[in-house]
């Protein structure tokens, strides 16, 4: 196969995988290039994503890491051999890396779980907040940047799977933009929370001993937990975070927030309460 420059971040995942596996039996590289007859530098670009492996290689290497989880097997053979192109790939060389795997990331994803504390999250987000949010960045971008992501997150809006956003408050108080756009927001918010397949729910300011506002978050579900993904904003992008332990911590981290969150249907009147008050 040939080498890639860029792997995206599923690419990477997967060789990532193929490195824990391979540790994990207590196997060395050369040992593991040995079983499938090739060279050590072929092992090490497949587990650095900058090589892809076929369905036959994979499970080989997966029968002699003598790993027995045949869902997790071929949750991976989906991912070396599928061969999609989505419409991000439109936005490659224009945009960061980092929205184009979010992006992939999304269309592969099983479910969608948000924790967001200060803004609405993008997959919620009206063209006029999503605007006022980009027009806030520093350095400014370029009026063709800022209407490239624009765009970009416009057409990464469909929801067609299970989704769940817990929101504070403050993320619906805060006017990113003016009056009308937050109240375009609020109400795009409450069409959202409608959808059999969304559930919202607001963690209002009142609340007693909310020490969590640190649990930003975007948790993507994969097709097995171990394949689920924790997507954070770091100061240059996006931080994809997919070991198990911090996966785990991550799922509390969610459950525990929902716990304190209104339910779905005063979640609802809360909104409304505030689209009314503006």
């Amino acid at each position: 196969m040939p080498t890639r420059r860029e792997p995206t971040a599923r690419q990477l995942r997967l060789a990532v995988e193929l490195r824990r596996l391979r540790e994990a039996a207590d196997l060395t590289a050369r040992q593991a290039a040995g079983m499938l007859g090739v060279s050590n530098v072929q092992i090490s670009q497949i587990e650095s994503g900058l090589s892809g492996v076929s369905e036959q290689r994979l499970r080989r290497l997966a029968s002699h890491y003598a790993c027995e989880d045949e869902e997790f097997v071929s949750a991976l053979v989906e991912m070396a051999t599928d061969r999609t192109r989505g419409w991000w790939e439109e936005y490659r060389g224009l945009l960061p890396t980092s929205f184009l795997d979010l992006s992939e990331l999304n269309h592969h994803a099983a479910f969608r779980r948000d924790v967001a504390i200060l803004y609405v999250p993008g997959l919620l987000q009206t063209e006029r907040y999503a605007r006022a949010v980009f027009s806030g960045r520093v350095p400014e971008l370029t009026h063709e940047e800022l209407e490239l992501r624009v765009r970009h997150r416009m057409r990464s809006q469909e929801i067609a799977v299970p989704y769940e956003l817990v929101i504070h408050e403050a993320a619906l108080r805060i006017r990113v933009g003016d009056r009308v756009a937050s109240e375009a927001q609020l109400l795009r918010l409450l069409e959202f929370s409608e959808a059999d397949n969304v559930t919202v729910r607001v963690i209002p300011f009142d609340l007693d001993g909310f020490a969590r506002a640190a649990s930003t978050m975007t948790y993507v579900g994969g097709p097995v937990p171990k394949l689920d993904t924790v997507v954070r904003d770091v100061p240059h992008g996006s931080a994809f975070i997919d070991s198990e332990a911090q996966l785990g911590a991550f799922r509390t981290r969610f459950r525990k927030v929902e716990a304190v969150s209104l339910n779905p249907e005063h979640s609802r009147d809360f909104i409304k309460r505030l689209a009314k008050e503006l």
